[in-house]
């Protein structure tokens, strides 16, 4: 197929997908997944697993991910296995095509579940070149399309990549936040049993604001040992306080801090004045960020993957002061962390990039972090941080 650093020609024979840039160029592959076309940021994915996970994640809202990894799509999809139920990734690019499911969990084959999604796949591109061409000149603006005939209006593909606002300055939160409250039970997955229903009786209470929340979250708050009450992102302080949190908790999303940050952060002001106990992740722990005072920003490829070294460095870490978790991560934008003021601590950082990866309020029990402790997909080093949170609750 077409090298996508290429000025788009011809429609090669047998194309029945495109992925086009706001640059102009153009490349061509094999479509699966929803016919139809859609814009949005493209970045990259370096996970080996847990493909359906990263699809489901709201996080991806607005975004096409390139998945590094050659093999996506054979272990099939299922149910247990979905992160979030509203809006998430937009499609995908994959190296190979995708073979018939092959795993014992698995209850539909990846392409027929893109399709029932409405989420655009491409294969047969080379996501090694996609992805340098990221990291050399940061995510663009891109038309994923797909098209079994294989008929694109490329210079009207084109306009609609170039004419796109970009992922700054946008407030995706309210897009895919839950619409009203929802008391959580699910527990940790066991294999054979599925997600489990622990008794919420004796536990502390955690409200956590959804701002496009993955559900494993959730899972390990219970795990921990609370009792989780959702709320939707635009939750005011009252309406928060009324039901009672022992502590609440601030959840990853998609799009601009910033943009977010203008009804989220009068909130986790007040809830700081109140001395509630927070915990924030990846866009909660950007929101806990400006309401300390720092500033955040777009970033020119963004973490995503499995395997990102993040070091324990400020704080009160006593002997594992250095340690180093191996985490996963998915953001564009990130807290700057020179701009954190007095009295807020850095107590991560990325070993890839020196970027802020977590933080801790003195005098609060408030803390955040950049990546994602849950590990759906991914390692399991940071399991400590629910403990840390519920265990000051008790």
């Amino acid at each position: 197929m077409a090298d996508p650093a290429s000025s788009h020609a011809p429609i090669p024979q047998g194309a029945t997908a495109a992925l086009v840039f706001a640059d102009g160029h153009v490349a061509y592959g094999r479509g699966f997944g929803a016919v139809g076309e859609a814009v949005g940021e493209l970045c990259f994915n370096t996970s080996m697993t847990g493909y359906q996970e990263v699809m489901t994640d709201p996080s991806y809202a607005g975004q096409v991910v390139c998945f590094t990894f050659p093999h996506i799509g054979n272990v099939g999809t299922n149910e247990e296995d979905v992160e979030g139920k509203v809006d998430s990734a937009l499609g995908c690019i994959v190296r190979e095509d995708v073979t018939d499911p092959s795993n014992f969990r698995a209850m539909g084959d990846f392409p027929e579940w893109m399709a029932a999604k409405g989420k655009i796949g491409i294969a047969g591109l080379d996501t090694r070149a996609l992805t340098r061409r990221i990291r050399i000149q940061g995510a663009p603006n891109v038309v994923i399309a797909h098209d079994p005939g294989g008929k694109f209006d490329i210079d009207a593909l084109v306009a609609k990549a170039a004419g796109w606002s970009g992922l700054e300055g946008l407030d995706l939160a309210k897009g895919v936040s839950r619409k009203g409250h929802e008391g959580w039970n699910g527990g940790h997955w066991v294999l054979g049993e599925g997600y489990g229903a622990p008794s919420g009786e004796g536990r502390p209470h955690v409200v956590a604001i959804d701002y496009g929340a993955k559900d494993n979250i959730f899972r390990n708050l219970v795990r921990a040992g609370a009792r989780v009450t959702v709320v939707p992102a635009e939750t005011g302080y009252d309406e928060i306080m009324g039901l009672k949190p022992d502590g609440v908790f601030l959840s990853n999303g998609p799009g601009d801090p910033a943009a977010t940050g203008i009804y989220a952060v009068p909130v986790i002001k007040a809830l700081l004045d109140a001395d509630v106990p927070l915990f924030g992740i990846c866009l909660g722990h950007q929101m806990l960020a400006l309401a300390a005072g720092a500033k955040t920003g777009k970033m020119f490829q963004g973490h995503r993957g499995a395997n990102h070294p993040v070091q324990r460095v400020g704080g009160n870490w006593g002997e594992t002061e250095g340690l180093v978790e191996i985490t996963s991560m998915n953001h564009g934008f990130a807290v700057d962390g020179d701009t954190l003021p007095e009295g807020v601590v850095e107590t991560h950082k990325s070993l890839f990039d020196g970027t802020n990866c977590g933080i801790a309020i003195t005098g609060k029990k408030a803390f955040g972090v950049q990546y994602h402790p849950e590990a759906s997909p991914g390692p399991q080093d940071s399991f400590y941080l629910f403990e840390k949170f519920v265990g000051a609750l008790r």
